[in-house]
């Protein structure tokens, strides 16, 4: 049987959300698919190569299109969907942020988000880093999540822990930064129109 690149994305993925990103290794890889961690480099040259490609895969639906049609409602939406994508997979958004950190994944999941806010009204170069920003926000807010989830289920968790930061409420915390960014947007365009 002949290794695919689908095969080894496969692989990697069942690894990461059984042990996590620090226990996959290429060797592990390699010996849970049956073949020499040799065999691995030829569809990927070394294993950043191969994070990346993971991350674009985790991330590969996100910029499917929407309903929404105010600008608000749609960068509101894409950032769940990258926030849902990255939670899906255990440290997804660790593995992203070294990703993105190396310059290796595709940018279209943030494209996606400068897309949005280019629909808002703001210049392209803004944009740019507007979405940066709220890419940013949305891989240390979810890394911060997933890092407690993982704490919390091997009880590490002391029971005084602040109640800002309890587990069941991560969608309200990502919420509540989501729309100071948003609303931040909106105040730089009422201020580019008010000049």
């Amino acid at each position: 049987m002949q290794l695919r690149r689908g095969d080894v994305l496969g692989g990697a993925i069942a690894i990461l959300d059984e042990y996590g990103l620090g226990d996959l290794t290429m060797r592990r890889l390699a010996t849970s698919l049956g073949v020499q961690p040799g065999a691995l480099y030829w569809h990927f040259p070394n294993k950043q190569t191969l994070l990346a490609a993971i991350t674009d895969q985790m991330l590969d639906r996100v910029s499917a299109p929407l309903d929404a049609r105010d600008w608000d409602a749609r960068l509101a939406a894409f950032a769940h969907r990258i926030r849902d994508a990255l939670l899906a997979h255990r440290d997804g958004a660790e593995l992203a942020a070294a990703s993105y950190s190396a310059r290796l994944a595709t940018n279209d999941a943030r494209d996606t988000l400068a897309d949005a806010c280019v629909a808002a009204g703001l210049p392209g170069d803004e944009s740019e880093l507007a979405a940066d920003t709220l890419l940013y926000y949305i891989l240390g807010q979810t890394m911060d999540e997933q890092s407690r989830m993982q704490m919390d289920s091997h009880g590490a968790l002391t029971e005084d822990a602040s109640p800002l930061y309890d587990i069941t409420s991560g969608t309200a915390r990502f919420d509540y930064g989501l729309s100071l960014f948003v609303d931040g947007v909106r105040s730089r365009l009422h201020a580019a129109i008010q000049d």
